[in-house]
């Protein structure tokens, strides 16, 4: 049976946690291409007021050769970081031995999501069974550090994953950093349609389909709710 925890990994040598330490208010979450070589590529999800901080933060960070900005929509840009060193270099003062960063690079798992915070890392990855997780526990514990948020089977209800399409998290990453949710809308449905290159009622009908995916897997499976005489709307 395979598992998929949430966890941390308060190690301040992993890539980019320099760069949202200089920018804390930053949400940093990146993905890694590991086919393309000992250098794979970051692609990194940059959500702040001012990009311009984020980026003077990625040109003054050691690990990063050079970046380019591939997209933004509203305070969320897209960047394509080429690191200047590989994992291992990045790492090596921070393990005990490379030989198991290494083995654990085979390991059994995907990582779905990597959030960077100012003192490590927190993802959500999936294991293949007990085994996998435990080798990929025992390996940071005996380093910097592990710290478990969540452990689930694969396939129970709480496990983490949104269950989104690409097209529909980017539809509402997107609706949200141009303010289309505000109160009163800093955006119209056409304006975030044309960030994204798509019809507007192509647009509403993702978002329509997410936040219907939403609420069926947050809200609907606790209805009807226990009652609350305080609450107010």
């Amino acid at each position: 049976m395979g598992l998929v925890a949430e966890y941390e990994l308060p190690c301040e040598g992993l890539p980019l946690v320099d760069v949202a330490a200089a920018v804390p208010n930053a949400t940093l979450e990146v993905e890694i291409q590991f086919n393309h070589g000992d250098r794979p590529p970051f692609l990194v999800h940059a959500t702040h007021e001012s990009p311009s901080a984020v980026e003077r933060a990625l040109a003054s960070s050691p690990f990063v050769d050079r970046y380019v900005r591939v997209g933004r929509a509203g305070e969320t840009c897209r960047y394509k970081v080429r690191p200047a060193v590989g994992m291992e270099a990045q790492l090596g003062a921070h393990l005990d031995d490379l030989d198991d960063l290494r083995a654990l690079a085979r390991a059994d798992a995907i990582v779905e999501r990597i959030r960077v915070t100012p003192t490590g890392w927190t993802q959500s990855t999936w294991f293949a069974d007990r085994a996998a997780f435990d080798e990929f526990r025992r390996f940071w514990t005996r380093n910097d550090g592990f710290r478990l948020r969540r452990l689930t089977r694969d396939g129970d209800p709480e496990a983490p994953g949104d269950g989104l399409t690409d097209p529909q998290r980017e539809a509402l990453r997107a609706a949200y950093g141009m303010g289309y949710f505000e109160i009163p809308r800093d955006a119209s449905l056409d304006d975030v349609a044309a960030e994204l290159g798509i019809t507007a009622s192509a647009l509403s009908e993702r978002l329509r389909r997410a936040q219907t995916h939403l609420v069926e897997t947050t809200v609907a499976p606790t209805w009807p709710p226990l009652p609350d005489k305080g609450r107010h709307d």
